[in-house]
């Protein structure tokens, strides 16, 4: 490496770079990568002394053969809830959560948190609460519903990374939906912005015609979020698109129905993006027991080869990427006691959780780290315009996680940061422990100051 002094460099066999997995230096400075540069390899394929990294390096972190360097995960979908349901969640112990798991950018949702996002004023009044909290950088939503389209631009102008909205009931009454008219309303003004709608999809009448989920059978929980909803959803999101010419992201799929569909809309043209979720490729209906509350989310863990189905649209690059929609609530919204499907509160905690339950998933399936970087980083930083995240690369943010990928552990919810020891993943084993994560060239600190910033779109 030449140039000037540099704050840290980081060597090791292992480092995930947007054109692989290989053995780097990687260089940092002024909280940027400044150089990525191959490392030659001594005997038994350990890196070379003194390879790669000169006395003009403040330090110089050699990594094991044991742990793989990964980018900083990228997670867009986000529910913090603060300010005004921060009992439920907040920004001090979500973004110590993420930072745990090898996350260092969220986007946070424009719902849950009161007043919501839906405003200018609401954007403000969340980044107050927000300021001098955070543990990893942390951009917003703006949220769309019925009577705020004039407040879409003022929202844009103020850097939101896009717009959410709601095609039934958000759960929440401060967020309603948007009818078929409202949303292409929307999504006409986010095209005349050049902005990004994000949807939940999922169809009113649909879910209004199907059983009332009640009691502790999953299975009538199932039946009452069917398939036919999701994807008459996401069809009419399809077209809404295909007539404004708006930018679209379909939200947490988990109806695999769906894929020939957005498939077929690429090939037509149609700017249209989709996510998953951990818990839709690590769970399946079949073995979530009845009362099991914890693994109820809106729309449902569907069955086992629906799973199956979901990696392979990832495979095939139909969905593009993997975000936790981490939706927490206090223990007693999750009807833990009576187990009652149509009574608790819809949403998985798994902050904290994601790289690891994904690379389980992913490894058993034969895909590796480059695939889980791709899914978690740098295609959610691509999504929303963060052209210096999720990549190990010269100019990006040297924004960082070290991962141990062959290191398993029991998941125990008292250890996890985010604010409530609940989680689906309750003493399921897991592959996979990050060991270090790295802000902007420098280590979190969980237990020190926060150093987090907060995001607008363009700037970062």
């Amino acid at each position: 490496m030449s140039g000037g002094r540099l704050d840290l460099v980081l060597r090791g066999r292992r480092v995930v770079t947007p054109g692989g997995e290989r053995a780097c230096s990687v260089g940092v400075a002024g909280g940027r990568i400044v150089a990525v540069e191959p490392l030659p390899l001594g005997p038994g394929g350990r890196p070379g002394v003194g390879s790669g990294a000169g006395p003009d390096a403040a330090e110089v972190v050699e990594l094991g053969d044991d742990v793989v360097l990964l980018p900083g995960l990228v997670d867009t979908h986000v529910h913090v809830n603060e300010p005004g349901r921060t009992q439920w969640e907040g920004f001090a112990s979500a973004t110590r959560a993420a930072a745990a798991g090898g996350i260092t950018t969220i986007v946070d949702m424009p719902l849950n948190s009161i007043p919501p996002t839906t405003t200018v004023e609401g954007l403000r009044v969340k980044r107050a609460a927000a300021a001098g909290q955070v543990y990893v950088d942390v951009g917003f939503w703006g949220g769309a519903v019925p009577g705020n389209l004039a407040d879409l631009r003022g929202l844009h102008d103020e850097g939101v990374f896009g717009v959410k909205g709601f095609l039934l009931h958000s759960g929440v009454e401060e967020f309603p939906p948007l009818t078929p008219a409202e949303l292409e309303a929307v999504l006409r003004e986010v095209a005349a912005l050049g902005a990004l709608m994000v949807v939940h999809a999922e169809d009113a009448a649909s879910i209004a015609h199907a059983v009332a989920p009640q009691g502790r059978s999953y299975r009538a929980f199932l039946a009452s979020r069917p398939r036919g909803a999701e994807n008459l959803a996401v069809a009419q999101v399809i077209e809404a698109a295909r007539r404004t010419g708006a930018r679209v992201h379909v939200l947490h799929l988990s109806s695999a129905d769906a894929l020939p569909m957005v498939a077929s809309a690429r090939r037509d043209g149609v700017r249209l993006s989709v996510e998953t979720c951990p818990h839709y490729l690590s769970f399946d209906a079949e073995d979530v027991a009845d009362g099991a509350t914890l693994l109820k989310c809106c729309p449902p863990i569907r069955e086992a080869d629906n799973r199956d189905l979901l990696w392979a649209g990832l495979a095939e690059g139909v969905i593009d990427t993997v975000v936790s929609d981490h939706s927490p609530c206090t223990p007693e919204l999750k009807r833990l006691d009576s187990g009652d499907f149509g009574q608790a509160w819809g949403g998985i905690a798994s902050l904290q959780l994601g790289l690891p339950a994904v690379w389980t998933q992913a490894r058993e399936r034969g895909h590796g780290l480059p695939d889980v970087a791709r899914w978690m980083a740098e295609h959610p930083a691509r999504q929303v315009g963060l052209t210096r995240k999720g990549r190990i690369a010269v100019g990006a943010d040297a924004d960082l996680c070290l991962f141990a990928p062959d290191e398993t552990f029991v998941v125990d919810p008292v250890r996890l940061h985010h604010r409530h020891p609940v989680s689906a993943y309750a003493g399921r084993t897991l592959r996979g422990v990050v060991r270090r994560t790295w802000l902007a060239g420098r280590p979190v600190d969980l237990d020190g100051a926060p150093r987090g910033r907060l995001l607008s779109r363009g700037e970062a």
